[in-house]
């Protein structure tokens, strides 16, 4: 069974990122298709994506983080007012752990584990 997770962490203020906004979506043949949409907990992490109906299938998939209300929440300007972060997946047995380190100027990303 596919997993998806994330955890969001704020560099410049050196804590996790709770509160940012997430959407999953899938590549179809018209495009990417929303599949879930998830808030980030207090440690600023989605531990997982409820997948809706059907079985995940092998694809390519999106994850966007909605940064412009996190930042404003702290009174800060972003230069970046979403992130997007598009990934394939191949073995749907195998979890799928997209961190995001950000800051109000830049953001970076890996695949974790």
């Amino acid at each position: 069974m596919l997993k998806i997770s994330t955890h969001v962490l704020d560099l410049s203020r050196g804590l996790p990122a709770a509160g940012v906004s997430v959407s999953l979506d899938v590549e179809s043949d018209n495009g990417f298709r929303r599949i879930s949409d998830a808030v980030t907990d207090a440690n600023g992490r989605v531990r997982g994506f409820t997948m809706g109906h059907g079985t995940p299938q092998p694809g390519r998939y999106r994850l966007s983080f909605a940064l412009v209300p996190y930042f404003g929440l702290h009174g800060v300007p972003c230069f970046f007012p979403e992130v997007q972060i598009t990934f394939d997946v191949r073995d749907t047995g195998e979890p799928h752990h997209v961190p995001l380190l950000l800051s109000p100027f830049g953001y970076s990303t890996y695949r974790g584990s």
